[in-house]
């Protein structure tokens, strides 16, 4: 809720931002701003003092933000779980933190095959008399991309679902061939 605050609030400053100047602010540099830069970019007070408040408003949230992954991370940092998950390419902290607390206990998902299926990464179908009658969870049209995504997807799931229920680390050859 607060990273959507905050985010929220950066939008709210680009918008601004671009109202009055004509051009972009980028995300890491409005977090880099501070409410002293402010004068220097904006002649009008009241304009001024907006997008002061969100700057304000960013790095307060900001610094709670980092709080919050801080304790978390000094009670997860030492779970098998969580230390395993890490080793998948491209997961960090957060998004292990994020997997682990998300799935809860893997015991739950008796199958490998249930746990993709929890992390919708497999396509459902509704049929009656074997016709199809609609789709759940598909949003988006099938495109070769989203079809590789969702393949991509669905294997890391797998992987991660082993990863977790075996306490080992992650092993692309396994996962890819």
């Amino acid at each position: 809720m607060l990273v959507q605050q905050r985010t929220s609030h950066i939008f709210s400053f680009q918008s601004l931002y671009n109202r009055e100047k004509g051009c972009k602010f980028s995300s890491n540099e409005i977090k880099r701003l501070r409410e002293e830069d402010i004068e220097t970019l904006f002649t009008d007070k009241y304009v001024c003092f907006s997008a002061q408040t969100n700057i304000s408003c960013i790095h307060a949230l900001t610094r709670k933000i980092k709080e919050i992954e801080t304790a978390v991370l000094e009670c997860i940092s030492s779970v098998p779980e969580f230390v395993k998950l890490k080793t998948v390419t491209g997961v960090g902290d957060i998004l292990a933190l994020t997997i682990l607390l998300e799935t809860g206990n893997i015991g739950r998902f008796p199958k490998v095959g249930n746990y993709p299926s929890y992390c919708r990464c497999v396509s459902s179908q509704r049929l009656s008399n074997e016709k199809k009658k609609g789709e759940n969870n598909r949003k988006l049209s099938k495109t070769n991309k989203i079809v590789a995504i969702k393949a991509l997807a669905h294997k890391l799931a797998r992987a991660s679902y082993y990863v977790m229920r075996d306490r080992v680390d992650y092993n692309p050859k396994k996962a890819f061939g």
